[in-house]
């Protein structure tokens, strides 16, 4: 009979097996040493100063300080911005909007906005998921799914978080990302947030996308090929059958962004699907944008009713965040319903891109690879030139955004104009012409980075 240590206490021989245990763990602890020894703390934080690209924007600033240029960011509208903006007062023409197809000012539109938040208030003030389901939210989903002709959609509150979501979510690190060098952020962020391996084939390169899933295919789980309607800097368009063919070919998931495409391509507006004339079921994952054509906010999946489902269960862009305020619902619905009934503000749209597209290129300016979709670029090269442009534009009278680095690469820096059917040809020309001026001017009077550091 063993001995006890007292009322509580260990018997003499649970006490000699929990100093082994003890001796064991300490020599454990001896021969596997913490790999990350514990450091002294730091006297403070870190200043902001010290993220990454804070030194690049501070030297862009400062430049634009020397010029006596004003920020060509964040400028404040006094009124709805359409072909022509009102900002600080003073009348622009503007080409730094995507309405593409004017319907944010379109009385249906702002009536149904009203007539929601009358009823629903301006909030969904919860989670879908949880108590934010509203009646309109599944009456826009299911008009999305009839626009590509899917089983199924689900929407979110915002375009970004749309990719980063839903990208980030059914990706996991065994798996392979291919997307075209000229994607959007928002699928990068998605596929860096999924671990999964990523890379990126040369725009628009067939040849080099296939080349990609020829070597990598066999090496990974799933595959998830993405690709953009219309590319949102460049204004030119994925060649879809082709893409189509390669992901059944390698039995990849294909995923088109049709943010900038939807309301522009094809004959009444439903897509890059509609421009090609193929089956829409032959992609597996339909993106989109309630903030351009459809004149609200949020982004949204369309595709097979398992995936549908999936996201809106389980993805925590969805089901963490409150549910799309019912009166952005119901404007992107009724959006949709007047884009549907009026095709002629569609090809006013797909026109006027055009228009804009020649009369750039008939003076011998430099489009890039536009193909006219509403977007067309007026390529620079150099940020400080851009900037410097988009400046002398301003007091001209033209409100277009210079694009630089880091959004696009260093040496391609340009102006981007938005074209909506709602400008004229007076107006595309004014612009044009306006381009042509300072553009002559830069040349006569050159600004460098060199000049303002002597």
């Amino acid at each position: 009979m063993s001995s006890s240590s007292g009322k509580g206490g260990l018997d003499s021989r649970s006490r000699q097996t929990a100093l082994d245990w003890a001796r064991r763990s300490k020599n454990r602890q001896n021969e596997f040493p913490s790999p990350n020894p514990v450091r002294a703390p730091r006297a403070s934080a870190p200043d902001f100063s010290t993220l990454p690209g804070f030194q690049q924007m501070k030297l862009q600033k400062a430049a634009a300080d020397l010029l006596g240029i004003e920020n060509p960011f964040f400028k404040t509208h006094d009124q709805r911005a359409g072909p022509t903006a009102v900002i600080d007062g003073k009348e622009f023409l503007n080409f730094a909007s995507y309405d593409y197809l004017g319907l944010n000012g379109h009385p249906a539109v702002i009536q149904a906005a009203k007539d929601a938040a009358d009823r629903y208030g301006m909030s969904a003030s919860a989670s879908r998921i949880v108590s934010g389901e509203r009646k309109i939210h599944g009456e826009l989903e299911q008009k999305l799914a009839a626009l590509h002709e899917a089983e199924s959609a689900v929407v979110f509150v915002s375009g970004h978080a749309t990719n980063v979501s839903t990208i980030g979510h059914i990706l996991q690190k065994d798996d392979l990302i291919v997307h075209d060098a000229y994607i959007h952020n928002s699928i990068v962020t998605g596929a860096k947030l999924s671990g999964a391996v990523r890379q990126a084939f040369q725009h628009n390169d067939l040849d080099s996308l296939e080349t990609i899933l020829k070597e990598r295919a066999g090496n990974h789980g799933k595959i998830l090929i993405v690709v953009e309607g219309v590319y949102s800097m460049d204004g030119d368009m994925a060649t879809l059958p082709s893409i189509i063919e390669l992901k059944e070919k390698y039995g990849a998931w294909l995923m088109v962004d049709e943010a900038h495409s939807i309301g522009i391509l094809g004959e009444t507006g439903r897509g890059i699907a509609e421009h090609y004339g193929v089956d829409p079921s032959r992609v597996d994952i339909w993106m989109g944008t309630l903030s351009k054509t459809l004149a609200s906010c949020g982004g949204y999946i369309a595709g097979k009713r398992d995936l549908i489902d999936f996201l809106k269960f389980t993805a925590s862009g969805f089901v963490f965040s409150v549910g799309l305020s019912p009166a952005l619902a119901a404007s992107a619905s009724t959006a949709l319903d007047v884009m549907q009934a009026e095709p002629e503000r569609v090809q006013r749209a797909q026109q006027n891109g055009n228009y804009f597209l020649r009369a750039a290129t008939g003076v011998g300016l430099d489009v890039g690879v536009s193909q006219g979709h509403a977007i067309v670029p007026l390529m620079i090269g150099d940020s400080l030139k851009a900037t410097v442009l988009a400046s002398r534009l301003s007091e001209e009278g033209v409100n277009v955004l210079p694009i630089i680095f880091p959004a696009v690469p260093e040496k391609s820096a340009r102006l981007r104009y938005f074209i909506t059917s709602e400008h004229t040809e007076i107006q595309i020309d004014n612009a044009i012409n306006a381009f042509e001026r300072v553009a002559l001017d830069f040349e006569a009077n050159p600004v460098s980075l060199n000049q303002l550091t002597r």
